[in-house]
């Protein structure tokens, strides 16, 4: 039995009301639902939650899965908030042990301090900037990709604690031009492709 941790990072904050976040999350467990070898959790982190179970969930789980908006160009600060508390709160208790260095050589290894080697994460992201101001010469984003230019620190945090990358799904363009029907069907392909490969290697070997 695999385990998967879905993180909704969607929040009710100014003109958002989480609600289409709520819907990737939902497609998702749809997906996973579809494997009889899945064992799933959800966190919102607009609800309550115990950093300390948190920890345990990080730990207990195979996979990581997180949703969240971009707002100003980063994490929400619900989200934000939320792995600062529960990554802090996991110091020494399963999410990372140290920055990696030792004393006699304090130059080499930063980073290799985590304590989740053997786990993956999936990142979705929801912008309102079209896809094409990450990839047109001239346009906003210098045809830096979401993972390579505004969420770059987000991978290396998931790195810093010995998580392992999964490809990764963007929504783009859903304040002006949402088409949540045809939006949900590309995600839920990405979706099943991505845990096939993880969950059933045999059909795409």
């Amino acid at each position: 039995m695999k385990k998967v941790l879905i993180i909704n990072g969607g929040q009710n904050f100014g003109h958002s009301g989480g609600k289409y976040n709520q819907t990737i999350a939902d497609n998702t467990l749809a997906v996973l639902k579809e494997f009889d070898n899945v064992e799933v959790k959800i966190t919102n982190v607009s609800e309550t939650y115990d950093k300390n179970e948190e920890v345990e969930k990080f730990v207990w789980a195979d996979y990581i899965v997180y949703h969240t908006p971009i707002w100003w160009f980063q994490l929400p600060n619900g989200l934000k908030k939320y792995i600062d508390e529960v990554f802090t709160a996991g110091h020494a208790k399963g999410i990372y042990m140290s920055d990696g260095r030792k004393a006699e050589n304090p130059e080499i290894n930063y980073g290799t301090g985590g304590m989740l080697g053997g786990r993956k994460y999936m990142l979705t992201t929801s912008w309102n900037a079209p896809a094409t101001a990450f990839t047109l010469p001239g346009e906003f984003f210098s045809e830096k990709s979401v993972d390579e230019g505004p969420l770059f620190g987000f991978h290396r945090m998931n790195a810093f604690v010995s998580l392992e990358k999964m490809e990764s799904f963007h929504f783009h363009d859903v304040e002006k031009n949402a088409n949540v029907e045809r939006d949900m069907t590309l995600y839920r392909a990405h979706v099943r492709n991505v845990f096939e490969k993880e969950l059933k290697p045999e059909l795409v070997s």
